[in-house]
């Protein structure tokens, strides 16, 4: 009798235990969703696979940090039974959002009285039209209903396409900026996960796929605790959109800026008019984020004195410099160039952000290779009149975690994870280390 009351005993400890771990870890704060990222070779921009739709239909997105929402391919080869189109009386129906109709056989992207949608490529700045509906999409072996996205019937355009310059596995692209139509926040809206954000870009496919972590980074990484792991920054607001066409006029920018305060090359503050990394009130100026951008592009103020105290600090350590290779201006034979742990032994770049935190950029992310024996500076001269002034590209984000808290508007970054003999194919991602 004894024994069966110390059995029933232990069973509702552990039972307790684990209904105060479910509420401490359940409810609050669900676990994210990870998905793979490749890295497209030919254009060096990075995607993603989701399904979409009845019955499912695999898709490649690009990822766009700067992007409103998800849009994609539905041609006249695509179906999908649980598609509606969202009305145009719809409260989801953005502002300034066209009617559209349909004179053809209903399908996805051909209805009538559908709230319609405006959109850019990124590469072809030509302007395209779509429908916005709802659908079922399918994330990490997760069913999730009603995503409202743009649907995009490529038919329909004859003469150019709105996957312009994309890589040709791609269908479409994610939107991860701060409009309510992204994924995170309808992710955060619909599952109440956390509206914020994890990207871990990969250097290269083969060694291996990056993640994307939806609902925020790992509680611990590599072993540590992220908040002692990720350094923090506050992300600022563009008051003046960025984008060449916004679905809604007189909004501010969705894009992810920084403040950049200073910058060092090779542990030496680089001069030049710091007032560049500032936004104005037309919103020009200040320093972005962009995963469009496969490499790094600076207002030319800033790009030439960076190229000329780079090229001197790689004099001094015997690297020799060589002709240039178009876009970049500083390029180097290769085999003068020694190797460390983070890549090609060069001076070392900081940013010196908001906060008093320092970002720095180690060989493998400022280096580009592009010959056999000719490694480049791989930043870009943006000219001297660029929108803004800053603006940090893929490249130099790879095997970089980054997280984008929404809430708090910060943006939190590791610096290169070669540091600590990882990268983001290996990074080992704890949600709950109890």
């Amino acid at each position: 009798m004894a024994s069966s009351a110390t059995h029933f005993s232990l069973i509702s400890i552990a039972l307790l235990l684990f209904f105060c771990i479910s509420q401490s870890h359940g409810k609050t704060e669900l676990r994210p969703f990870i998905l793979p990222i490749e890295k497209d070779t030919e254009t060096n921009l990075f995607y993603t696979s989701v399904g979409i739709g009845t019955p499912r239909h695999d898709m490649n997105l690009v990822i766009d940090l700067g992007e409103l929402f998800l849009w994609y391919d539905c041609n006249n080869h695509y179906d999908s039974s649980t598609y509606h189109p969202l009305p145009c009386d719809s409260k989801s129906c953005p502002k300034f959002a066209p009617c559209h109709s349909c004179n053809l056989h209903p399908k996805p992207g051909c209805t009538n009285d559908t709230c319609g949608v405006f959109f850019i490529n990124p590469y072809g700045d030509s302007l395209f039209e779509g429908d916005f509906g709802k659908d079922v999409l399918f994330i990490s072996h997760t069913t999730v209903s009603g995503l409202l996205s743009a649907c995009i019937n490529l038919d329909a355009f004859r003469s150019r396409s709105p996957l312009a310059g994309l890589p040709k596995s791609t269908k479409g692209i994610l939107g991860l900026s701060r409009s309510q139509l992204a994924l995170p926040t309808q992710l955060s809206s619909s599952l109440k996960l956390p509206r914020k954000f994890a990207l871990c870009l990969p250097s290269s496919n083969k060694k291996g796929l990056g993640k994307l972590f939806l609902g925020g980074a790992p509680h611990s990484i590599l072993h540590q605790n992220a908040s002692k792991f990720l350094l923090t920054t506050p992300l600022v607001v563009n008051p003046v959109s960025t984008a060449p066409f916004s679905l809604a006029q007189g909004d501010p920018s969705y894009e992810y800026f920084i403040v950049v305060k200073s910058i060092k090359v090779g542990g030496e503050v680089l001069n030049f008019n710091s007032s560049l990394l500032s936004i104005d009130n037309k919103g020009n100026g200040g320093t972005k984020i962009s995963t469009i951008d496969a490499s790094t592009f600076l207002h030319s103020s800033i790009y030439k004195p960076l190229v000329r105290d780079f090229v001197k600090k790689a004099a001094d350590r015997k690297i020799k410099k060589v002709a240039s290779v178009a876009p970049f201006e500083a390029c180097f034979d290769f085999n003068t160039i020694g190797r460390t742990v983070t890549g090609l032994d060069v001076p070392t770049i900081d940013l010196v952000l908001e906060g008093g935190v320092q970002w720095t950029i180690y060989g493998g992310n400022s280096m580009v290779l592009v010959k056999k024996n000719v490694a480049c500076l791989g930043f870009v001269d943006g000219g001297k009149d660029p929108r803004t002034s800053f603006i940090i590209g893929g490249h130099m984000l790879e095997d970089n975690l980054l997280e984008f808290d929404l809430v708090s508007s910060k943006l939190g970054f590791s610096s290169s994870l070669l540091l600590h003999n990882a990268r983001c194919s290996s990074l080992e991602a704890n949600f709950f280390p109890f």
